[in-house]
């Protein structure tokens, strides 16, 4: 097989150049990460949560690191969707790797009114629909632990996306996480993104008081990985297979042998997050890695999804 074997990948319909994306919230709108990393090198970026007005966010302290990651409750502060449209929009034209807009919100129709403003624009392959953050008292994760509610939430923003894909992002803080993904993809979700990161919490022992102002705060890094790979293995056999429904895997992805890992048990696609705050151009060695992974082993991406043995 020759070097320059071919890992692109159709992602519900959208043609990829690699399976590898920058996960929501750790690469800013592309801007930031222009010294460190060529964004277009990449399979696909995901942008910051956008939401319908400004948010300031947690207050500090908001992210501390652990053992094995880190926590962080920035509580999805971001600039908003009118200074996002007239401010990062003209930066992302510019790209030519695949993007897609992380949307979230307190309300359903605060989801709806900004997919709406954003349908039409033609640098965007589709949105990522954020009902699963842990550090916000409305909305977040609320939207994404109750069936009823995925399915609510997800046929509405569908019904406004047009001719982008919507991907529904999961948390994994539910008792079974396919039932949850099943309602998503039954309302319309043409893809998943799992998983999200898991409440924790640090403690200051002088204080005796959490380290976070938040109290808790979503945990990433590579103490999630292996539950990560789990979930995504469990939802790709129970939900994604047979439905044909492609899972955007992440969770502790920091090397390509992470990412292989998540892509043999059933993910399309993966996402890179904490590793960026540590090592801003992981994505493309990790892109480069798959490829020698794939010739070393004379396959390719279509043959290593879900190829996961007993």
């Amino acid at each position: 097989m020759k070097d320059n074997v071919d890992i692109s990948v159709d992602f519900a319909g959208v043609k990829l150049a690699n399976p590898v994306f920058t996960a929501s919230g750790t690469s800013g709108y592309a801007d930031e990460l222009a010294d460190f990393v060529d964004i277009n090198l990449l399979g696909g970026f995901i942008t910051k949560s956008i939401t319908l007005k400004p948010r300031k966010g947690n207050a500090p302290p908001r992210i501390v690191e652990t053992d094995a990651g880190m926590l962080n409750a920035i509580g999805l502060a971001n600039i908003g969707l009118d200074k996002f449209i007239k401010e990062k929009l003209p930066i992302l034209e510019r790209m030519t790797t695949a993007v897609f807009v992380n949307v979230a919100g307190e309300t359903i129709d605060e989801y709806v009114a900004v997919v709406e403003r954003l349908a039409t624009e033609r640098v965007i392959a589709g949105f990522e629909l954020n009902i699963s953050c842990p550090n916000v008292a409305k909305g977040g994760i609320s939207f994404g632990t109750e069936p009823g509610q995925v399915s609510e939430i997800t046929s509405a923003v569908k019904k406004a996306v047009g001719e982008k894909i919507l991907i529904v992002k999961l948390t994994p803080t539910v008792t079974d996480i396919s039932v949850i993904a099943n309602a998503a993809v039954e309302a319309g979700a043409d893809a998943l993104s799992m998983v999200n990161t898991f409440t924790a919490m640090v403690i200051d022992i002088e204080t005796r008081k959490p380290v976070l102002a938040n109290r808790t705060g979503g945990l990433s890094g590579p103490a999630i990985k292996p539950i990560a790979a789990y979930l995504v293995n469990k939802v790709y056999n129970e939900v994604a297979k047979k439905n044909r429904i492609p899972i955007l895997g992440g969770g502790g992805i920091r090397t390509a042998s992470d990412a292989i890992e998540f892509i043999i048990a059933g993910a399309s696609a993966v996402a890179v997050g904490t590793a960026n705050f540590i090592e801003p151009d992981c994505t493309t060695k990790i892109i480069e890695g798959i490829k020698k992974y794939c010739v070393r082993k004379e396959t390719n991406i279509k043959e290593l999804i879900g190829s996961l043995g007993k």
